[in-house]
């Protein structure tokens, strides 16, 4: 078993957010957690790489595009395909916009690592985030304005959940060498039981 103090998760920091000149307040807004940055770099993701990190299977694909089938029969608009396409356009328009330009991988480590970066960054569809998460105060994207674009919903953030998503994931992106292990001297404020050593 990990220690939990050693938990990590992978979040990317899309396209748009390096577009809008957002990376350093979500780094910060990260950082302010506690949580260690360990590896951190500017990309260009491939479709192949993209592909294996979105990693969906046809049970997935057929499941989301039967609503998007609905939600067209809904609108009295034709239904062109079999659900499982309709569904894997949702990635396709994902691993266009993912390759579109420069992205910024980085890894956190720390207590929970996975739900502390979830909660901060907010539900997928940045309408229905929280004020106070990413995506609640810096993007105004929704599903129904981005299925209208027939595009992927612009939402700043890529964060790994569950737990198993990020081991899963962070191998696509870094190296073991590309990941830094060092004491980050705040770690002894969140972690030491004892906290000694402060008096003078």
């Amino acid at each position: 078993m990990i220690n939990p103090k050693k938990e990590r998760t992978l979040v990317i920091l899309k396209p748009d957010a390096v577009q809008r000149g957002l990376v350093g307040e979500i780094i910060r807004r990260i950082e302010n957690t506690g949580l260690k940055l360990v590896a951190l770099k500017l990309a260009t993701a491939t479709e192949d790489q993209l592909w294996k990190h979105y990693n969906k299977d046809d049970e997935w694909y057929t499941k989301k595009g039967q609503r998007t089938v609905e939600e067209r029969q809904a609108a009295g608009l034709p239904v062109e395909k079999e659900a499982i396409e309709y569904g894997k356009d949702i990635v396709r328009a994902l691993v266009k916009f993912m390759s579109c330009g420069p992205v910024v991988p980085m890894i956190w480590e720390g207590n929970q690592a996975v739900g502390i970066v979830k909660k901060i960054v907010g539900s997928t569809e940045p309408l229905t985030s929280d004020g106070g998460t990413i995506r609640g105060d810096y993007t105004l994207d929704s599903y129904e304005l981005s299925s209208i674009d027939n595009r992927a919903v612009r939402n700043l953030v890529h964060c790994s959940d569950p737990v198993a998503d990020a081991a899963r994931e962070i191998p696509l992106w870094f190296t073991d060498e590309e990941i830094i292990k060092y004491r980050l001297v705040a770690e002894q404020i969140l972690y030491d039981v004892n906290l000694d050593g402060f008096k003078e």
